[in-house]
């Protein structure tokens, strides 16, 4: 019989990996689940890790932001290291160095051991992850492809789903002070068990005539900016102090844009290509993910140091009270493709609203709630938060890449991930600081779970009004405002090369 005109055109066949691509695609979540799960999971042991070496504030700042700071700051230079000198080596080389590290973060006996640690852990999980964004794209094409980067992004959700209760597990089986030690070495079987896999399964190198053009002069001062933003809140100088870091903050943004006009005008490739600075849409989308990201993670590890410090509950407990979060963010994911097909980009300013609230909210049940309550009141709004955060996470995503131009497409997925990662840095070092010092100087749990809950909501606020800017400016740019854009964690990054790496010019 004919088929009329109206019926819908038959689905295309779904494609398949090949036992090749599995293989590849099986070491690739393996490395991402490895380096991933290890921040999520250090979070239940900080206060047990702080009373087994005496950690200081500013030791557990550094200890939790460090790792970030590294691992944005690598992303990359790994990947254009990956671009011209081949991924496979510099993968193994970045995990080996992950899982070796994580040995002497388990053995640290002093507060800098693990300090330095950290940062080094973070390195190679930077330079594990830009070659694996990397590889996906380079051995796999269309749905393939946007099938493989999708089961990196569930990955990482997994893994910061499965941190929590792991690590409460771990330190309800064997006591706090073996516990947070046990938590590191996590690490260990997974990452050697990956390395061994990626040195077997991985594509061969396929080096390129090309030079590694690093920007060395950029990363620099992107990571002098980034140290001068955190180290106020280390170490809280007087009034003074704060208006000299203020300065240099500025000097270094000012030194930075102007380095990386003068870089490409030469004919390099800048750390950040200004071409992404002057797409309005693509700077306030990558803006709303720094502050969304950065408030997040902060967030996460006040609450965790309060439920265990302020409210008594054992690392399992608090790990329970923060789980709600992560299943919710991981249905939202899923299902933030129907939200966006019908809003558009409203979605993510929908999403930002919705988690400031939360965030609000949170403050303001820890200062006024009856004691008893609180572990269900905060699981309750754990619960709402991260459906907020899960419906508008991979639509921004999706959005600010879809505005990338096109002569910085190949770095801009790097470039977003990177200060993100940033942004974590900053605001762990801002608001443990503001939770640590309120509590030290004798201000209450509460009280300064409470404060550090109005910062992160103030932060968030501040997304909200760049979300509304970056929805004008992408109209203006004939981006419909209801315009069905595939935002699920399957769909491949618009705005990227069918021939570019993340890092090397995600």
């Amino acid at each position: 019989m004919k088929r009329s005109t109206a019926d819908p055109a038959p689905a295309a066949p779904r494609e398949r990996f090949d036992a090749a691509g599995r293989r590849v695609l099986l070491v690739c979540v393996a490395g991402g689940f490895t380096t991933l799960l290890d921040q999520s999971v250090l979070n239940t042991s900080i206060p047990a890790l702080r009373e087994s070496l005496h950690a200081q504030p500013a030791h557990l700042q550094w200890i939790v932001a460090g790792f970030s700071l590294a691992f944005g700051l690598a992303l990359v230079p790994g990947g254009r290291l990956g671009d011209v000198r081949g991924r496979k080596w510099f993968f193994v080389a970045g995990l080996a160095l992950f899982t070796s590290v994580s040995v002497l973060s388990a053995t640290a006996t002093e507060p800098w051991v693990l300090v330095a640690a950290r940062l080094l852990q973070g390195a190679g999980a930077g330079l594990v992850n830009s070659q694996m964004i990397g590889t996906l794209q380079d051995v796999f094409d269309g749905q393939l492809r946007a099938r493989a980067l999708g089961m990196y992004a569930v990955t990482g959700g997994l893994a910061f789903a499965l941190g929590p209760p792991i690590g409460g597990a771990v330190l309800a089986a064997v006591g706090p002070e073996a516990g947070w030690r046990l938590t590191f070495l996590l690490n260990v079987p997974f990452g050697l068990a990956t390395v061994a896999l990626a040195a077997r399964w991985l594509p061969r190198p396929r080096p390129s005539a090309r030079h590694a053009d690093l920007d060395l002069v950029g990363l620099l001062l992107v990571g002098a900016l980034t140290l001068v933003l955190m180290l106020p809140f280390v170490q809280p100088p007087a009034w003074t102090g704060w208006l000299a870091f203020a300065a240099g903050a500025c000097l270094l943004l000012g030194a930075l844009a102007w380095w990386q006009r003068r870089y490409a005008r030469a004919g390099g490739h800048p750390l950040i290509h200004p071409a992404l600075t002057r797409s309005a849409p693509y700077a306030l989308g990558t803006a709303v993910a720094m502050a969304q990201f950065g408030s997040s993670i902060a967030a996460g590890l006040v609450l965790a140091m309060f439920l265990q410090d302020g409210l008594g509950l054992s690392p399992i407990g608090a790990a329970l009270v923060a789980l709600p979060s992560a299943m919710s963010m991981g249905v939202a994911s899923a299902l933030a493709w129907r939200v966006v097909q019908r809003f558009g980009r409203r979605t993510v300013t929908a999403g930002m609203v919705a988690s400031a609230l939360v965030m609000l909210a949170g403050g303001l049940v820890v200062q006024w709630g009856p004691t008893g309550a609180l572990p269900w009141l905060l699981a309750a709004l754990q619960l709402l938060g991260g459906a907020a955060v899960g419906v508008m996470g991979a639509t921004n995503q999706a959005f600010v890449l879809r505005h990338a131009p096109a002569e910085a497409a190949g770095v801009s997925g790097a470039i977003l991930q990177m200060t993100q990662r940033i942004a974590a840095a900053v605001s762990v070092s801002a608001l443990s600081g503001v939770y640590l010092r309120a509590t030290a100087g004798g201000g209450g749990h509460r009280a300064a779970y409470a404060y550090a809950s109005a910062v992160c909501a103030a932060v968030a606020g501040l997304a909200v009004l760049a979300s509304v800017y970056a929805g004008r400016a992408s109209a203006r740019d004939g981006e419909a405002p209801a315009a069905g854009v595939d935002a699920t964690p399957e769909a491949p990054a618009p705005g990227v090369r069918e021939d570019a790496a993340p890092g090397g010019g995600r």
